[in-house]
């Protein structure tokens, strides 16, 4: 497909505006690009790679040059691996030179257009999320519950607490990827929380008024509609959610379940607490005001575990068949991807500053209504799965929740953090394990 390509949009579906933020991706990709033109000229300087280890390639280009301009072994050109790197790129014949400098400038400038055509796939694919919609069965301000086992209305009731980060979707994203449903398919009661965007009286909303408030109020709707305490499943930041709900209610949980879920927010060495001396004025600032941390902001900061990889997935899209079911799952998650909502400025100021900066929780110095969420105090059934390849959640803190929990079961499966909900292996790698442990724990 080429950026002139005329395919209109699917009418039927809002225009796509990801991926978010997609002026830092870009200005990312031509950095990154652009260091091999600098490189280049550094090369043809004389001086050395910033990178010591790059001096053999150095020395392999240098050689490789002059063979093309005509030298051979015999010559009376000076060894480079004699003279050491950069000795003899300088006496390079320049036209040479110049071809290989054109060369290095069009594969930069094909590379961008791959990437732009790359995005204009994406934002022009008619895929649509097509979903049977759950029913809600209950509602406070912006957060609902959606029942995802109407067929099961006698099954052991299941509670899922996601993300407030990022959509409910993940977790019933398209058929074929939904956890819920499959949960509904063993028998289970699935029901789930919905964030959704925070309303005009949720503005100085804190991690105490959504546990300790709208949880609390979810699991009371779960026991009066079902009669029966539920399992508790939380995921990422929903799964210190659920911690911190079953510190408080233990009584009224059969079992929970903790997938991909931080705790020692040192271990691992996460990106983003480099940059908090930086966000700390401003998230203090949004959480005083009850201001908004919008998408965006929040997007760049996961950037900073894998500059390149949102370039590196959407040029191998690009190589996709647009109608494939591998193009079509890339389309949908990336939709749930770019369709996060804000966080109000107290939360985020929790979660970054005293999650990320204190490190309140694996400290004990973490509170939700004035006690302290302390999962040595857990004593229902637990089960923890840790994807060893999560670069979100760093498995060393996942771990640290585990050795903490009495009672807790360990699952570590060769996922992502993503992966484990939404790849083509969650269903076996992670789902059946889950529900067969559920199924267990509940006999």
């Amino acid at each position: 497909m080429s950026m002139t390509d005329p395919k209109p949009e699917n009418p039927e579906r809002p225009p796509r505006l990801g991926p978010r933020p997609l002026p830092l991706y870009l200005t990312t990709a031509m950095l990154n690009w652009s260091g091999s033109r600098l490189a280049s000229e550094s090369l043809r300087s004389g001086l050395p790679l910033l990178n010591p280890g790059l001096a053999t390639l150095q020395r392999d280009l240098e050689r490789q040059l002059r063979d093309s301009a005509g030298e051979t072994a015999g010559s009376d050109a000076p060894d480079a691996s004699a003279s050491g790197p950069g000795a003899s790129a300088s006496g390079i014949e320049k036209e040479t030179w110049n071809a290989f400098v054109a060369a290095v400038d069009q594969a930069i400038l094909e590379r961008s257009q791959d990437l732009l055509d790359a995005v204009l796939m994406y934002r022009r694919h008619p895929y649509v999320r097509e979903t049977e919609p759950a029913p809600v069965a209950w509602r406070s301000g912006s957060t609902a519950l959606l029942d995802y086992g109407t067929r099961n209305l006698d099954g052991p009731p299941v509670l899922v607490v996601p993300s407030l980060i990022n959509r409910y979707y993940i977790l019933d994203l398209r058929p074929g990827r939904s956890l819920l449903r499959y949960l509904e398919s063993l028998g289970f009661r699935p029901f789930v929380v919905d964030w959704d965007r925070p309303g005009p009286g949720e503005t100085r909303f804190s991690l105490t008024d959504y546990v300790a408030g709208r949880l609390d109020q979810a699991l009371d709707a779960v026991r009066a509609i079902t009669g029966k305490p539920p399992v508790v499943l939380g995921y990422c930041m929903g799964g210190l959610l659920a911690l911190a709900l079953a510190t408080r209610r233990q009584a009224d949980i059969r079992a929970l379940g903790l997938l991909a879920t931080p705790w020692d927010f040192s271990a691992g060495a996460p990106p983003v607490a480099a940059f908090l001396p930086l966000l700390r004025p401003f998230l203090t600032t949004a959480s005083d005001r009850g201001h908004e941390v919008g998408t965006d902001l929040l997007q760049a900061l996961f950037h900073m575990l894998d500059p390149m990889l949102v370039i590196k997935k959407f040029l191998r899209f690009r190589s996709l068949d647009a109608d494939g079911a591998e193009a079509i799952d890339f389309v949908a998650l990336e939709d749930w991807l770019n369709d996060g909502v804000p966080l109000m400025g107290p939360v985020a100021a929790e979660a970054f500053l005293d999650w990320y900066g204190e490190n309140t929780p694996a400290r004990l110095q973490w509170k939700i209504a004035g006690r302290i969420v302390d999962p040595t105090e857990i004593t229902l059934p637990t089960s923890i799965v840790i994807p060893s390849r999560d670069r979100i959640v760093p498995p060393p803190s996942a771990e640290a929740l585990a050795a903490a929990l009495p009672h807790a079961e360990t699952l570590r499966v060769p996922l992502g953090h993503v992966g484990m909900m939404a790849s083509s292996n969650a269903e076996k790698a992670v789902w059946e394990p889950l529900g067969a442990w559920m199924e267990e724990t509940i006999r």
